[in-house]
């Protein structure tokens, strides 16, 4: 009875990828911000090489993150409800936005368009963090 509750080998890993990309690409935003007054304090170049090391990691991860996602909804988008499927076009659109925003936020050069885009990016990926967990019921 119980080892027909655990999942598939293809599902754990599955959502253990989705998860961990999920961890760097939201976590590391947040960490990130959450560091950049001490960043700033080590040099006038500092929070640019951390920006640009974070960068390294963070993109690997939100493609891991689209991959999965694209995989996720293969495997559970049938027989889901109209609601169900707002919610996945919604998630799209802001998963989108979050990618797009950090893109921004990495070339922009004022720091008006760091603050915007990066607040763009980070609220975006929180929002498409919990569209997931609804979508995961």
């Amino acid at each position: 009875m119980i080892i027909a509750q655990l999942a598939t080998a293809a599902t754990a890993v599955r959502l253990t990828l989705h998860v961990l990309a999920a961890s760097v690409w939201v976590g590391g935003q947040l960490v990130v911000a959450g560091l950049l007054p001490t960043i700033r304090s080590l040099g006038p170049d500092a929070a640019k090489k951390i920006a640009q090391a974070f960068g390294r990691l963070q993109w690997p991860a939100y493609a891991v993150l689209v991959l999965t996602g694209l995989w996720n909804v293969s495997v559970t988008r049938k027989g889901q409800g109209s609601a169900w499927q707002v919610v996945l076009g919604v998630k799209i659109t802001v998963v989108a936005l979050a990618g797009l925003a950090a893109f921004l936020h990495q070339r922009s050069t004022s720091r008006k368009g760091l603050a915007i885009w990066g607040a763009i990016a980070g609220l975006s990926s929180l929002g498409a963090l919990a569209l997931g967990v609804l979508l995961a019921g």
